[in-house]
């Protein structure tokens, strides 16, 4: 018989915080352990009941959903990070990106997306899904422009095949941590191989990155939700 995926769900409306409890509870592989309103609730919360996956909004009554996925983030590596949100702008998606959480859904998703959202992060915490990432990506590529770009920019622009392997693990959405770990490296060298992507490619955070190496044709990105 399958182990339960362990959940807690994070939501300061109460209604809403109810309703998902109810909604994702009523699936056979999905058991939640706790629950609470307020992001200064959560740490402790997470810490005493481990589950494998904590659904929480981005907007909390007393601090940035994105802030608290954050410092979890950096608690808890492994932990399964779903974020909640009713904002459905661009940027707070890249800022769900920057973040390290696992999956990113708008709380008028169907009931069969959050539940995905949930399965994914339960097995690839450290990377990140979200269904309509392709299509903001191209809208920031539009509304951001690189300048004149000429055979001889591209040109320019050459990766060594450490940071083909750099770019390729941000592209798949794994934390900084979890790239370390997969190239055999200390997290500060990591750091120290993503800062150098960043600076080559004119690129000051990962969106930036994945969508100028896009533009120049460095990697193709097949982005949506997992089945």
């Amino acid at each position: 018989m399958r182990n339960s995926i362990t959940v807690v769900v994070v939501d300061g409306h109460t209604l809403t915080r109810y309703g998902l409890v109810s909604l994702v509870g009523a699936d056979a592989d999905i058991t939640i352990v706790g629950e609470c309103g307020r992001a200064d609730e959560a740490p402790a919360l997470i810490a005493s009941s481990r589950p494998d996956v904590v659904v929480l909004d981005v907007a909390l009554p007393d601090a940035d959903g994105l802030q608290l996925a954050r410092e979890l983030r950096d608690r808890h590596s492994e932990l399964g990070i779903v974020v909640l949100t009713a904002q459905a702008e661009d940027d707070v998606l890249f800022r769900a990106l920057e973040t390290g959480v696992s999956a990113f859904v708008g709380k008028t998703a169907p009931t069969a997306e959050v539940l995905c959202a949930i399965r994914h992060a339960a097995v690839a915490a450290s990377s990140f899904t979200a269904t309509g990432l392709g299509a903001a990506l191209a809208r920031r590529t539009v509304v951001m422009p690189l300048a004149p770009a000429v055979p001889a920019v591209e040109s320019d622009i050459t990766l060594s095949p450490r940071e083909l392997e750099v770019l390729s693990l941000l592209s798949t959405g794994l934390s900084v941590p979890a790239m370390a770990t997969t190239m055999f490296v200390s997290l500060s060298t990591a750091k120290t191989y993503v800062s150098r992507l960043y600076e080559k490619l004119g690129a000051t955070n990962r969106a930036n990155a994945i969508m100028t190496a896009m533009r120049l044709g460095l990697i193709e990105l097949e982005l949506g939700v997992p089945a």
